[in-house]
């Protein structure tokens, strides 16, 4: 037996033996951390998030829908203050005059009404317009009007 007791695989055999006794004294049994409890309260979790996913984003589009009527009711009411203010303007003769004059180049008796030739009015400061003046480029325009102004 002396001799059994001091070979190489007996020796082994006693330290491994004794290694596993090591580890299992240190190892605690290991738990099962999903237990039915909880798997059935993450179920319930899972359940209400894909309950509730849809009704809270109808709600929270209906509100950003409620936002945008506001905003153009809002924008409405402006308009019909705009419009109130012109009706009112547009009862004031001196204003129906002026807008008759402006655009249906309309005069008084006795006045002279004149229309200048190259499309322009006479009340906006001789500004050119036309397609001509766009259609062409900005040099070609300025040596038009050096030439204009030459003769």
């Amino acid at each position: 037996m002396s001799a059994d007791r001091f070979s190489t695989a007996t020796r082994l055999k006693a330290l491994g033996e004794q290694a596993a006794a090591r580890v299992q004294r240190v190892r605690r049994p290991r738990r099962n951390r999903l237990t039915g409890r909880a798997a059935l309260l993450a179920l319930v979790m899972c359940s209400l998030v894909v309950a509730l996913a849809y009704p809270i984003r109808q709600y929270v589009s209906q509100r950003s829908d409620i936002a945008d009527q506001r905003r153009k009711a809002q924008e409405a009411a402006k308009a019909l203050d705009r419009l109130r203010d012109e009706k009112s303007r547009w009862r004031d003769p001196a204003y129906v005059e002026q807008q008759a004059r402006l655009h249906l180049h309309f005069v008084r008796p006795g006045e002279t009404g004149y229309i200048v030739q190259d499309g322009s009015r006479a009340d906006d400061g001789g500004a050119r317009g036309g397609a001509d003046a766009a259609s062409s480029p900005w040099y070609q325009n300025l040596w038009a009007d050096v030439d204009a102004a030459d003769r």
